[in-house]
């Protein structure tokens, strides 16, 4: 904690109560993250095989009357995406607040951009959408599929921001070295994580795209000779091939961690997910080599152990954050505290002071004599004017001096002198008229 202290500057905290206990919050914050995290992973992962379906379809219609069927997909799950976003933000914004904003500020102009940038990605995916049909037989079909490309593009880079914050978050230590988003990327692994992210998309969707053209009550009579089994094999072939690449990505995102949060409890989840995870690619390969009647028939399964596996990971994410931002949450305890006792102990050392004593008019005036001289005219009026302006009427200098006009063109407005109380005020306005009259 002293070699943190000593390299990067430590917040103070502002210790204000929790509106419901921690434990609540970190369920609540894993548990609306992987919901989240599950529709964003369909609309990215949905985005791409769009493309790709299109672009065969350039070939073959059967695979772009398949791309618009996915594509109705696509716009659905981006609103749950949002939608299920706004849980986990509260919850990171409780429990981490020092770190979460810190991680804001230093992404900079990046992290302003995410709002117009979902909004553009959003509008682009309705307008390829929409116009599908249009476009296509309007000889306008590269066009429609270079728009569906650059919300593709726009969905891989939103993603990047958010995963650059998080990431940085839990690196107090090097939040020195950054000079705003792209030199975040090379804190921690976010590569590694940003392709386990990636590939971990692609399998979802294929997973979820084999369970919802699988349905008994699919309608499939738009999608020309695909049959419901074909399609089920198709993407259970998506699923299973890239999560056979995460086990790949998978320890190369493992060995990239940075030490900083790597404890025994996170090797136990990481290893423990990971054998739950070869037993769901067993199952998936077993699925491919069944025939048409009964392929689909583990779907429920295999939806279950995928679904261990993530809790896993959500968790095991968690396990990594806390161990990574112990040394950081003690710093800025110990800040907090010291500062808490400093404050403390000046307050009382206050209240134990002797009262000062009560200034005269002189010393008063100390703080009007840079403006207004007995008889020569400075930044205000001298005192002979002051004087024949206000000759019996302290009270009028007094209302004046609390809440000062501007009649002088030439000279600067006077700034209120509230500060003072209306009784030294009294003093003050006593002592110019004396003045005044002296020096006439």
């Amino acid at each position: 904690m002293n070699a943190l202290l000593a390299s990067t500057p430590v917040p103070r905290d502002l210790p204000l109560p929790l509106p419901v206990p921690e434990w609540m919050l970190v369920v609540c914050l894993v548990a609306f993250f992987l919901v989240h995290i599950l529709f964003v992973n369909l609309m990215v992962g949905g985005s791409v095989i769009v493309v790709i379906a299109e672009w065969m379809g350039l070939k073959n219609k059967r695979w772009d009357a398949l791309a618009h069927e996915i594509a109705q997909t696509v716009t659905v799950n981006k609103s749950l995406a949002v939608v299920m976003g706004i849980g986990p933000l509260l919850c990171i914004n409780l429990l981490y607040t020092m770190q979460w904003y810190s991680a804001n500020a230093l992404t900079g102009h990046a992290w302003l951009l995410i709002v117009p940038l979902v909004i553009v990605a959003f509008l682009l995916t309705y307008l390829h959408k929409y116009t599908w049909d249009k476009w296509s037989r309007g000889g306008r079909k590269t066009l429609h599929l270079l728009i569906g490309i650059t919300a593709m593009l726009l969905f891989f880079f939103i993603p990047l921001i958010f995963l650059a914050n998080v990431n940085l978050m839990l690196f107090p230590s090097e939040w020195e070295k950054v000079k705003g988003f792209f030199s975040s990327l090379s804190i921690g692994n976010v590569l590694p994580r940003y392709l386990h992210f990636m590939a971990a998309s692609i399998a979802m969707t294929g997973l979820f795209l084999a369970g919802w053209f699988g349905r008994k009550n699919a309608d499939l009579e738009h999608l020309g000779d695909f049959t419901r089994p074909e399609l089920r094999r198709l993407f259970y072939q998506v699923c299973a091939y890239v999560t056979l690449g995460q086990f790949v990505l998978g320890p190369l995102l493992l060995f990239t961690l940075p030490p900083a949060g790597i404890t025994t409890q996170v090797y136990l989840i990481i290893f423990s997910g990971a054998a739950v995870g070869l037993l769901t690619l067993w199952m998936l390969f077993g699925e491919l080599k069944r025939d048409d009647t009964r392929i689909g028939s583990r779907y429920r399964l295999i939806v279950a152990l995928f679904s261990i596996v993530v809790l896993g990971m959500g968790s095991g994410r968690h396990v990594y954050r806390e161990a990574a931002l112990a040394s950081h949450k003690a710093a800025i305890k110990d800040r907090t505290e010291r500062y808490a006792a400093a404050l403390a102990e000046f307050n009382k050392n206050l209240a134990a002071a002797p009262a000062p004593a009560e200034q005269t008019a002189e010393q008063l005036f100390i703080n009007c004599a840079a403006c207004h001289a007995p008889n020569v005219k400075l930044v205000g009026p001298p005192l002979t004017e002051i004087a024949q302006i206000y000759a019996g009427n302290p009270e009028g200098i007094v209302a004046w001096a609390k809440a000062p006009g501007k009649k002088r063109p030439e000279l600067p407005q006077m700034p209120p002198m509230i500060h003072l109380g209306e009784a030294n005020l009294r003093k003050i306005a006593a002592l110019m008229l004396e003045k005044g009259a002296a020096a006439k």
